[in-house]
């Protein structure tokens, strides 16, 4: 189904794991190939796989990648035309679905819960675990109300995916979704082809344009801390020559739309957008990830960075700290941070 000859690193123990009927805890890097450790499950375990994942743009891009192979996967979400949401509700009832992705509100309205009730699900996974945490950067409280899933469904592993989680998150992860007794599978982190530059702010532009340079004409991410920073910032580029949008949760469906398909198609483009943009977004080839306000913790610098790079190419990745100006040597680490 996946084309692919084997399994790297830890896959074929997660879905060694969670055939048995065993819960898990995993944790790879991004660009790591969790997807597969719940994706084959699904699909060879009687019943529907029932997917939470937390952003509309992850959703679609998972979606998206499993019809091309043949899968019948679907999403219910908020973007969804009536058509569209009326057709999948039809293949649920009538067991037509192999995988469906959903957001943890939506899972828990009584709507869903009632109609997922009567299915056979082969596995529940939640990715992006790490927003079940308190302590997570993507901390959203209705993740935490999945503890009472296995009162909902009762049979069948649940298995828990993340690329960013330190002991003490993945602690959190396994109190608050009741898995004592899950499986912990950790992967290396270690991403040799991503170079980690940090250098203080000095002329903001200016340095931003010189990390661009090098990579005119590829994909390149560059994170801001708030959604107006992200548009005056992509405008710059814009007058600069550069193919630039900017994305936060603040613009219209069409727009976020149209802007994840445009990056998705190949096309040579610079997203200049808030922490959202990229989580579960598979282009392998993002040549450089620059931040220009500091993330919030070092796991969500990691998981942010982890979007460089997935074809396993040289990748450059760059925050600017601090306000100051002048002169400056960069520093430059490796990026063995497990």
């Amino acid at each position: 189904v996946f084309g692919y000859p084997d399994f790297r690193s830890l896959q074929a123990r997660a879905v060694e794991c969670v055939m048995a009927g065993q819960d898990a805890l995993v944790l790879m890097p991004t660009g790591g190939g969790k997807s597969i450790c719940y994706q084959i499950p699904a699909l060879c375990r009687s019943g529907m796989g029932l997917v939470v994942s937390p952003l509309i743009a992850l959703m679609d891009d998972q979606v998206a990648s499993l019809r091309q192979v043949g899968i019948n996967a679907a999403a219910l979400h908020s973007e969804l035309e009536a058509e569209e949401a009326s057709q999948i509700q039809a293949d649920l009832t009538s067991g037509r679905l192999d995988i469906l992705y959903v957001s943890p509100e939506r899972l828990l309205s009584l709507g869903t819960l009632e109609r997922l009730s009567r299915q056979t699900l082969s596995l529940i996974a939640i990715d992006e675990a790490h927003c079940i945490s308190a302590w997570g950067h993507e901390f959203r409280p209705e993740y935490r109300a999945l503890a009472a899933l296995p009162h909902h469904f009762p049979n069948g592993p649940r298995i828990a995916l993340t690329a960013t989680a330190d002991l003490r998150t993945r602690d959190d992860i396994l109190n608050a979704l009741g898995m004592a007794h899950a499986e912990i599978l950790i992967s290396s982190f270690h991403r040799p082809n991503l170079t980690i530059t940090a250098v203080p702010k000095g002329s903001e532009t200016g340095q931003l344009l010189a990390a661009l340079e090098k990579h005119r004409n590829e994909a390149c991410i560059v994170y801001c801390g708030s959604r107006a920073r992200t548009e005056r910032i992509a405008a710059a580029l814009q007058n600069k020559g550069y193919a630039a949008l900017a994305y936060h949760a603040g613009l219209a469906p069409l727009e976020k739309r149209a802007a994840l398909l445009r990056f998705r198609s190949g096309e040579p483009l610079i997203i200049v957008a808030t922490v959202a943009f990229g989580m579960g977004i598979d282009r392998p080839d993002v040549r450089a990830v620059i931040h220009l306000d500091m993330p919030a913790s070092p796991e969500a610098y990691y998981q942010q960075i982890g979007r460089a790079g997935r074809d396993g190419l040289p990748s450059d990745t760059l925050p600017l700290y601090g306000r100051g100006a002048g002169s400056y040597t960069p520093l430059t680490v490796p990026t063995n941070l497990h």
